[in-house]
């Protein structure tokens, strides 16, 4: 018998350490959804993993016979069949921008990222990744004054995105001038005490060090 048929609830297939795992952990949160989260490690992967996903990679989302291997696929399906609270626009502008700030951050921060904790990893350092993290979230710090949410009045999907990597940046080194990201560093304050946030937190994110 398959893997697959013996779960008869969702299950999310999550890296308790990584920031793509954290974010659909932060939409199963804000939306409610009754889980089962399976923690793994992204080096020995479970073998129902790796009969279910043909990229046998984290995280990976089972519901009933859907699989999904993609994070921000994950999220927007999650927005979709739990509409209560909706994370993105409903107007087509509004939702394409959202759109294009989830792509612009993985195009632009999420490789930076993988290359500050691939030198964590071998017990090294990368200082040009490091830097030029800071130097674009200090770029983008003064939008954070404008709005409550990631360019937005209401709580999103990007907010979902943005937030693991923020709790992350002692974790990767990563210092930002107080006095030039003070709106920021408010953010930060106002993401991490959601009460979803909270609740995505895995055991290794919550010892990772704050300051």
């Amino acid at each position: 018998m398959s893997l697959v048929t013996k779960r008869s609830t969702m299950t999310f297939f999550s890296d308790p350490t990584d920031h793509m795992s954290h974010r659909v952990r932060i939409v199963l949160a804000e939306k409610g959804v009754t889980v089962d989260i399976v923690d793994c490690d992204a080096d020995d992967i479970p073998e129902e993993v790796s009969e279910i996903n043909p990229y046998n990679n984290l995280p990976t989302l089972l519901d009933r016979d859907l699989v999904l291997y993609e994070p921000n696929i994950m999220m927007e399906y999650l927005d979709e069949r739990f509409p209560h609270p909706p994370l993105l626009p409903v107007y087509p502008v509004a939702r394409a921008n959202a759109r294009m700030f989830l792509h612009r951050i993985e195009k632009e921060w999420t490789p930076l990222i993988r290359t500050i904790e691939a030198a964590k990893r071998n017990n090294k350092r990368s200082p040009s990744a490091t830097k030029e993290l800071k130097e674009q979230l200090v770029a983008v710090a003064p939008i954070f004054e404008e709005m409550p949410y990631f360019m937005s009045e209401e709580f999103s999907l990007v907010d979902c995105t943005v937030a693991p990597i923020l709790w992350r940046l002692p974790h990767l080194g990563v210092e930002l001038p107080p006095k030039q990201t003070r709106g920021l560093q408010d953010y930060q304050y106002r993401m991490f005490n959601r009460d979803a946030f909270q609740a995505s937190l895995s055991e290794p994110e919550r010892e990772m060090p704050r300051s």
